[in-house]
């Protein structure tokens, strides 16, 4: 295992590859307000960070990533364009988990650019891409956006639609709420005992919901279970661009083949034909790139487009050696109104130190 030290000298010196791009270098305290990360990712949060609180900053959460306070910076006081990178410590909660680190140090490259989205995803892409040249690890990239539009384009109701938006990144409940949505699983027994009036008890009221807030839940569900069911045609495409996983050119040819059945998500599609003819115009080699439609749905829930790893070829016991993507959502709820594309990526270098040592 490589040493504390070493991993700091790594750091800075992927840290510098940045700078050389023009990146400023930022320094986001390790500290983060709990609130913010709560509001923007639920309660779910804490299961993965460290929290504490005082009586005058109230609930703060040991930094789990870099990308939230970078872009809350950028959108109080960044120009635009804007290039940042950095390097320091982030602290993941592990408790499933032991063998892995619930501190380690990462070093991230964000890109804030209104004038070629796919031609910045490129430049994040290829420049990690050569920070892990010669190393043992292959890239699998993806777009969550193409996902986004297809969901967006179901014939149902908005309240469905807004359901399976926000389970994307977890997919057992997001096949759950498909099943349940399309009728293929049915309802319940007690739920539909429940939405029949046939249930009652005068147990006295536990937890923080009132009467009024039981009652309205119930007739959301009533309402929900007399909306017609979601046609079994379009759960089977959703279920086939999920199952897209091949190389670039081959999942293209697919998706343009889907896009014909669902046509909402043409425009998304786009996008990735662009950023494939912006990453080769970098020198990377699209031929051989894997694109995987389901990939990024078990990574930070504020990406909303491409999205990309690093994978050790033959150590599948370690995360991912860098990964990124695309988050311009989170502009547009970090900035007040204000947006900008803006797409990063983070790299381990302790990891790139241990398979260094392995060759």
């Amino acid at each position: 295992m490589p040493t504390r030290s070493e991993t700091l000298l790594k750091a800075a010196a992927l840290r510098a590859l940045f700078e050389a791009q023009g990146a400023a270098v930022v320094e986001p305290p390790i500290l983060q307000s709990a609130e913010t990360l709560l509001d923007l990712y639920g309660e779910d949060i804490r299961a993965r960070a460290y929290v504490t609180s005082d009586a005058l900053r109230g609930e703060q959460m040991l930094r789990p990533d870099f990308t939230v306070p970078v872009v809350q910076m950028h959108m109080a006081h960044g120009a635009d364009p804007a290039r940042y990178t950095y390097a320091g410590e982030v602290f993941r909660r592990q408790e499933h988990d032991p063998s892995r680190a619930n501190e380690y140090i990462q070093v991230g490259y964000e890109v804030f650019d209104r004038t070629d989205p796919a031609a910045a995803d490129a430049e994040v892409f290829a420049l990690i891409s050569d920070a892990l040249a010669g190393l043992p690890v292959r890239a699998v990239t993806g777009d969550i956006g193409v996902l986004m539009a297809a969901v967006d384009g179901l014939d149902t109701t908005d309240r469905r639609k807004q359901a399976l938006m926000r389970h994307i990144w977890r997919p057992r409940r997001f096949r759950a709420l498909l099943d349940r949505f399309s009728g293929r699983v049915p309802m319940p027994a007690t739920r539909a005992a429940l939405l029949a009036g046939e249930v009652s008890s005068a147990a006295p009221l536990i937890g923080l919901r009132s009467t009024a807030e039981i009652e309205a839940r119930i007739a959301a569900l009533q309402e929900d279970a007399a909306t017609p069911a979601i046609s079994l045609k379009q759960v089977e495409l959703i279920e086939a661009l999920l199952d897209v996983r091949a190389s670039m050119p081959h999942a293209l040819s697919r998706l343009h083949d889907l896009a014909v059945d669902m046509p909402q998500i043409g425009r998304a599609v786009a996008r990735v034909v662009a950023r494939e003819k912006a990453l080769r115009a970098r020198g990377v080699d699209t031929a051989d790139l894997l694109f995987e439609a389901s990939y990024g749905r078990a990574s930070m829930e504020y990406y909303d487009g491409f999205v990309f790893g690093f994978r050790a070829v033959a150590r599948a016991d370690l995360p991912a050696i860098a990964s990124g993507g695309r988050y311009d959502a989170l502009t547009r709820r970090l900035g007040q109104g204000d947006a900008i594309p803006a797409v990063g990526g983070v790299m381990r270098p302790g990891l790139m130190l241990e398979l260094e040592a392995a060759r």
